[in-house]
């Protein structure tokens, strides 16, 4: 079903049967796919756990959990004002996802010209479930209606630079024409259709949009609901929005020594706005070149994987790439994104870094962003689960939120246990990245629960962080682009470091911080209550019936 939904991405992974589709966000389409979906939850609730194995019980767990998310995502209609220049745009999403497929043989080749030629009936399809929502006062917001027009300018500027030409490059694709092929197609059809879906957010979308004042979901129809239902999918758990937001503030709170205690040692003042001030200002912590950052970046990934030995049983096959993130997606993305290898092995697992306009990206975050994204975060947990291959398919694709998101910020943690950092401003950073996360919990809920007006959201984060201005605002507009998603990464952290507490505590000395890695990542992604249930039992059977060496 998630490839039905996210075809792209069922290409990116390297399933057969998906490289010549797009979406299809009909509204009758999504409404079909949402309600197979519940089917398929309710059906697999009604299996007794009893006549299960342990392996099928956390099977089932996953696939209700992922099959109920689908349909409540689907139900949360943010496809009809969801507009932006971030991931969640569908036209953003595919002008980056695209020429990351790769085409490496005449079926693939074929496949992705189709791809191009279906270019205009999904934008078109995308238009109406806009003009849907503007219909029953779902609109959009402003300002990213028109960041979203700026980047398809930029695009439709560029025919040279179009990304979508990448496949060409292709050495292995044999059809000589493909190249002659797929340009007439991008001239002829794609680009006349980006042309007029950015004319329809421009002209009928763009005035009639909410203000910044009311980004958030609470101020459209349906939209607390639908918010609810978001954080249930992105947290798996049923806290609420005033619990997460509570949660935030105690651990914003919680970093202040910890930012006086480096701060002290780095900059001489155990001052903490002084410290902020001085990661957000001093022109001695920005880049010089893009250069610097991505050797900084690959260094980092490098003693990531020196050190992993010694704190996981299970290592992944597939290396890291490091690559600047394309010029053409630069100017709309964060600081760095992590892409899946595919499970064919024709793509690599990429760790892309931002390096455009490095005179205004922090030098202190380069570090905790690598091991975020890069070992032992995402890359490694991901490319563990795709190499497990006892397990369903299922259970080695799915993307949970908290989990993978959860992991990959408690990676930047154990990474100072690792020893990784290379200095104690590196480790300020990691300090300054759980202060963004902590302000994720704040502002995502201040933002969709208790109606913040964006100003508010940068205002807090500019006083709590020392992320840099531009920083802040694509943070902000990705927490209204993609309501509650910003939650999962704190909240799966502080799971994860919870349950090590719990083993820890009953294990005592027999506790093995290796093998407890490997049980926590060796499931593949899981909701955070099953994956507490695995480690219970984990506990369990580490714990037997003796506790005298506690």
């Amino acid at each position: 079903m998630h490839a039905e939904h996210a075809p792209i991405g069922a290409s990116l992974d390297g399933l057969p049967g998906y490289d010549d589709r797009l979406p299809d966000p009909a509204e009758v389409a999504e409404d079909a796919l949402a309600s197979r979906a519940a089917r398929i939850a309710e059906r697999a609730g009604q299996i007794d756990p009893a006549t299960l194995n342990a392996t099928d019980r956390v099977t089932q767990a996953v696939v209700i959990h992922t099959a109920g998310s689908l349909a409540d995502t689907i139900s949360a209609r943010m496809l009809e004002h969801t507009v932006s220049d971030t991931f969640t745009s569908p036209s953003h999403s595919l002008l980056v996802n695209l020429p990351l497929v790769p085409v490496s043989g005449a079926g693939q080749a074929e496949a992705y010209l189709r791809r191009l030629d279906a270019v205009p009936r999904y934008l078109t399809a995308v238009a109406d479930r806009h003009r849907a929502g503007l219909a029953v006062g779902r609109s959009p917001v402003a300002h990213l209606v028109a960041a979203a027009v700026g980047s398809l300018d930029r695009y439709l500027a560029d025919p040279e630079g179009d990304p979508l030409r990448r496949p060409g490059a292709d050495r292995n694709t044999p059809d000589a024409d493909f190249a002659g092929r797929r340009d007439r197609l991008l001239a002829e059809v794609v680009r006349p259709a980006v042309a007029e879906y950015r004319r329809i957010l421009a002209d009928e979308l763009a005035g009639r949009s909410r203000p910044p004042e009311r980004p958030g979901l609470c101020w459209v129809p349906d939209g607390g609901p639908a918010y609810e239902a978001l954080v249930r999918v992105q947290t798996t758990t049923s806290r609420d929005a005033d619990d997460l937001h509570r949660t935030g503030l105690e651990v914003m709170a919680g970093l202040a020594g910890e930012y006086a205690d480096l701060g002290a040692r780095v900059f001489g003042t155990a001052d903490v706005p002084t410290i902020l001030d001085r990661l957000r200002n001093d022109p001695a912590m920005r880049w010089t070149g893009p250069e610097e950052i991505l050797a900084a970046s690959r260094g980092a990934v490098r003693r990531g994987e020196d050190a992993a030995p010694g704190w996981f049983g299970r290592l992944p096959e597939g290396r890291c790439e490091v690559r600047a993130v394309p010029d053409a997606a630069a100017p709309s993305s964060g600081v760095a994104y992590y892409t899946t290898a595919s499970l064919d092995g024709t793509r690599p697992g990429i760790f892309f870094v931002n390096t455009s306009q490095p005179a205004l990206r922090p030098r202190h975050t380069a570090e905790p962003v690598a091991y975020h994204e890069a070992v032992p975060g995402h890359h490694f947990q991901l490319a563990l689960a795709q190499e497990l291959t006892g397990l369903p398919l299922l259970r080695r694709l799915t993307t949970i939120n908290a989990y993978v998101e959860g992991w990959a910020l408690y990676a930047e943690r154990l990474a100072d246990e690792m020893g990784l950092y290379s200095s104690d401003l590196a480790r300020l950073g990691m300090v300054s990245e759980d202060a963004c996360r902590a302000g994720r919990l704040v502002v995502d809920t201040g933002l969709h629960a208790h109606g913040w007006s964006r100003q508010r959201a940068v205002d807090y984060l500019r006083g709590n962080t020392a992320m840099t201005d531009i920083e802040i605002e694509h943070e902000v507009d990705r927490y209204i682009a993609e309501p509650a998603q910003a939650l999962s990464y704190m909240t799966g952290r502080l799971e994860i470091q919870r349950l090590r507490r719990e083993a820890e505590r009953r294990l005592g000395r027999r506790f093995d911080l290796r093998a407890f890695h490997d049980a926590v990542l060796g499931g593949g992604a899981l909701p955070l209550p099953v994956l507490a249930g695995v480690i219970a039992d984990w506990i369990d059977a580490g714990a037997g019936a003796s506790s005298g060496d506690e």
